[in-house]
């Protein structure tokens, strides 16, 4: 994956102080850096490092595949989400941090994009970083009265600025400006984390209309659309990346394809939490038009597992199935989770693809999986061929993080023991019953019935 779609075959890559610096013949490489301690790829496949623009890391991760699948956005998120966000300590969300980034490095994921964490944002990027993923990280602000951490727009703000220059804006770890966004931020908020994330260059991130309500809540509010609200307060542009935009009419579409505002898209998301994707979405057609679309897996009981590939096949199938004139083709659905991904998200001059000059975050895919035999075009067996179990080795900024499907940087049985413990912890705390579909029958009262 390079700016010309290329496949570059029996190449050697050769990578100095992070960064790609040769792309040739195994022979040329060697003779340009001899001596050098060599990754053997032979009859691997090797792909950049993907690209997650919309993943929480925090409480989700604790309770996985624990919220009911039959009840609705809201009630998942008023009645699970927010109490557990209310209960979470610095510990567990530091915690949780580095779980989904070990699962995201093991799926190939090497760039993941936070999209506000509650409460421990200093935290979760310690968590992060020791996990050695390559993240984006901000504290999610919001100004609306009588919600758990909210603040008042000025300080909301001064909270965001603390946040970033504490998490710093260079090194794999950085921080970027993340509002809730939907109809929760004050037009003085939204206007002016805009602002903060011009003058700190960073980018910026906040949530909008994953379902209908936000359209109706803006209609109330402003008279008009939430897009065309938001460009008539002069926040749309390059930096701002929108988590989801999946009910959009024709003029906000326009309006995000004008501004060249960036969207992430979450497809498992809309189809766990019901939000009318099939129905209402025109992230394809946005990518057709020419606009800047992501990829991204939203959170742990949402799209319930931090696999890009698999979110590029969802999309791609989706769309297909839908018919039209946008479906979506395997090679266009790999590029939203690497290079165009990187791009929607303001990282592409960094990541996204295997070009020298660019980051050494490289994924090898181990063909010796019957996964991959026998072996079609790359494109289709990318996204429909679901190989994202193959992942063998992970390098992020050429620092290797996973070598033969083990996870370098921390000691992940230890890391699975305290999750479960804090898991529980917090579940007490907060007083949720998880509910289960089957019913638990210790072995030793089916009295041979089996």
């Amino acid at each position: 994956m390079n700016g010309r779609r290329e496949v570059v075959t029996d190449a050697a890559i050769a990578v100095v102080g992070g960064r790609v610096a040769a792309i040739g013949t195994p022979a040329a490489v060697r003779s340009r850096f001899p001596g050098t301690p060599e990754l053997d790829a032979r009859g691997c496949v090797v792909i950049p490092g993907l690209v997650n623009a919309h993943q929480h890391t925090t409480a989700d991760p604790l309770v996985r595949s624990a919220i009911p699948d039959d009840i609705g956005a809201q009630e998942a998120i008023f009645d699970w989400a927010v109490p557990l966000h209310a209960a979470v300590t610095g510990d567990d969300d530091e915690l949780s941090a580095t779980l989904t980034a070990v699962e995201s490095l093991t799926r190939g994921v090497t760039t993941l994009l936070e999209p506000g964490t509650v409460a421990h944002p200093l935290r979760v990027a310690a968590g992060l970083r020791a996990a050695g993923i390559r993240a984006r990280v901000g504290r999610w602000g919001w100004d609306v009265d009588g919600q758990p951490y909210a603040l008042p727009a000025a300080e909301a703000l001064a909270a965001q600025e603390e946040t970033v220059r504490a998490i710093g804006t260079d090194g794999p770890v950085t921080g970027w400006v993340t509002l809730v966004g939907h109809d929760l931020a004050s037009d003085a908020l939204f206007a002016g984390a805009a602002a903060l994330a011009q003058r700190l260059g960073t980018g910026v991130t906040w949530h909008l209309s994953p379902g209908p309500e936000d359209a109706v809540a803006y209609a109330k509010r402003a008279g008009t659309r939430p897009v065309l609200h938001l460009r008539d307060l002069g926040v749309l542009g390059p930096r701002l990346l929108l988590g989801h935009a999946v009910h959009l009419d024709d003029a906000e579409v326009d309006v995000l394809l004008e501004s060249g505002t960036a969207v992430a898209s979450c497809p498992a998301a809309y189809l766990r939490l019901g939000q009318g994707y099939t129905r209402a979405g025109r992230h394809a057609e946005l990518v057709r038009r020419g606009g800047r679309v992501a990829l991204g897996c939203d959170s742990h009981n949402a799209s319930d597992v931090p696999d890009v590939l698999r979110a590029a096949w969802l999309l791609a199938a989706l769309e297909k199935d839908r018919g039209g004139p946008w479906a979506l083709r395997a090679d266009e659905a790999f590029a939203l989770a690497t290079i165009d991904g990187a791009r929607a998200a303001g990282l592409g001059d960094l990541v996204g693809s295997i070009e020298v000059g660019k980051a050494a975050d490289l994924v090898v895919l181990d063909t010796r999986d019957p996964a991959w035999t026998p072996r079609g075009d790359l494109a289709t067996h990318l996204v429909w061929g679901a190989p994202s179990h193959t992942v063998r080795d992970v390098l992020v900024e050429g620092a290797v993080v996973v070598r033969d499907r083990r996870v370098t940087t921390v000691d992940v049985e230890a890391l699975g023991r305290e999750a479960a413990e804090r898991s529980a912890a917090l579940l007490r705390r907060t007083g949720i019953d998880v509910p289960h579909r089957w019913p638990r029958v210790p072995a030793v009262h089916l009295g041979g019935q089996q």
